[in-house]
């Protein structure tokens, strides 16, 4: 039995994958513990896994909304993200895992976080890096989109020379972003590198990527011990609960309804999205399902009291495994969590993308032919309306739905990064 420490850092959709691997090497008979932010403890708890608290705490933040806002900005918002959550706390983070790390054999930490690796290093105990998203990987060979930035689809028909240049620039661009990374390894003992805190983390001893093949496949420029392994997925609410009641009773009472969902995070800069969302099902004729977000926030205004009308409904939260394979169309953010579920669901998705992976995760489901996109500036009841009507009208675009769910499903991403931990683990 190893003792092994994952560090999950930012929204549930960082931390769903962890809790998902953590319980399939928990199964195998191995203690496991979740490092991550406070008000996440008894999701980690419900899943039988050891919990030990890592700043931030996002209840500090009295204005939440306005930090999404901030943090889900097409442009702006990674940037903001890295300045405002993972630098300041870096020492604090860094001195969480430490603490967490006595007597473990193993670190798991994601991109998000930058202190799994000082921490692996100054305790001399192995690191894996964990990558959630096709983005993340920064291919030459099958890039990423990183949303409406000017002149980035020239580049990516320019080929992969010219992409390693853009990354190159993209290291140089953002190294006065990382000096606190450099800083804090001198206070730690630890010597200098030249590796970029954000580019360069890969592992000599593994590196998981987990996300399905479906949306992106092996390349010549992955780093060495990298193995793609499907999606790990959990999606249980605090109390490890499912979906509530009335809305089972929703679904069971009638034809299976439109899905719309912002996921973890951008529910709390919905906009007008739920508007739109109640007035284009209602335009289609179609049964609609609002997962509105936590405290009954983003209901339309005539579902304000009420759970019901006619035929939608709006709920705080269900899980998205026991919603999307009942939904016709599934409309999300294109987060990689509710990506993941979507795809397994089997069923065509609209994509309406924030920022971060959102945008590039939208586009690799629309060339699976199984999505449409929508951006966020043209999310009005006449685009909605028309681009759903489109979808469900087109029959290859839910035959191929099926056939990449059937995939998806075959995956086990949870068992094939556990497969892969116990090999690193046993060598």
């Amino acid at each position: 039995m190893a003792r092994i420490v994952h560090q999950a850092f930012g929204s549930l959709g960082d931390l769903h994958p962890h809790i998902a691997v953590g319980a399939a090497m928990r199964a195998r008979g191995h203690d496991v513990t979740i490092a991550t932010h406070a008000p996440y403890r008894s999701r980690v708890e419900s899943a039988g896994l050891r919990m030990h608290d890592m700043p931030p705490d996002y209840d500090q933040f009295t204005d939440l909304e306005d930090v999404m806002r901030r943090a889900m900005d097409a442009r702006d918002g990674s940037r903001y993200v890295l300045e405002a959550f993972v630098l300041p706390c870096l020492r604090e983070t860094t001195a969480a895992l430490l603490d967490a790390g006595k007597g473990a054999e193993l670190i798991i930490g994601n991109p998000l976080g930058m202190s799994a690796v000082l921490a692996a290093e100054k305790l001399g105990i192995p690191h894996v890096h964990a990558v959630l998203q096709p983005l993340a990987m920064f291919s030459a060979h099958d890039p990423p989109h990183f949303g409406p930035q000017p002149g980035m689809d020239f580049l990516h028909r320019q080929g992969p020379g010219v992409l390693r240049v853009l990354y190159k620039l993209m290291r140089f661009v953002s190294r006065d972003w990382l000096k606190p990374v450099q800083a804090l390894r001198a206070e730690l003992g630890l010597p200098p590198t030249r590796r970029h805190p954000m580019f360069d983390m890969w592992s000599s001893t593994l590196n998981l990527a987990l996300f399905s093949r479906e949306l992106m496949q092996p390349q010549p420029d992955f780093a060495p011990n990298t193995v793609i392994t499907g999606f790990p997925f959990h999606d249980r609410d605090e109390t490890g609960k499912g979906a509530p009641e009335a809305l089972a009773r929703f679904l069971d009472a009638g034809p299976a309804p439109i899905v719309f969902t912002l996921g973890s995070s951008a529910v709390f800069d919905a906009g007008e999205f739920y508007e739109v969302a109640l007035a284009a099902s209602r335009a289609l004729g179609r049964r609609a399902v609002l997962l509105c977000g936590p405290e009954g926030r983003n209901r339309p205004r005539a579902l304000q009291g009420r759970d019901v009308l006619d035929d939608v409904i709006a709920v705080d939260y269900a899980p998205h495994s026991e919603v999307f394979p009942r939904a016709l169309v599934n409309v999300h953010q294109g987060g990689v969590g509710t990506t993941g579920q979507a795809l397994r669901a089997g069923r065509p998705m609209l994509v309406m993308p924030y920022s971060h992976d959102q945008p590039d995760n939208a586009l690799r489901c629309k060339r699976l032919g199984i999505a449409g996109i929508v951006s966020r500036n043209r999310w009005n009841i006449d685009t909605a309306s028309r681009t759903l009507r489109t979808l469900l009208a087109d029959e290859r675009a839910a035959v191929a739905a099926a056939a990449v769910g059937e995939r998806v499903r075959a995956e086990r991403g949870a068992e094939a990064a556990a497969d892969a931990i116990e090999v690193a683990l046993a060598r």
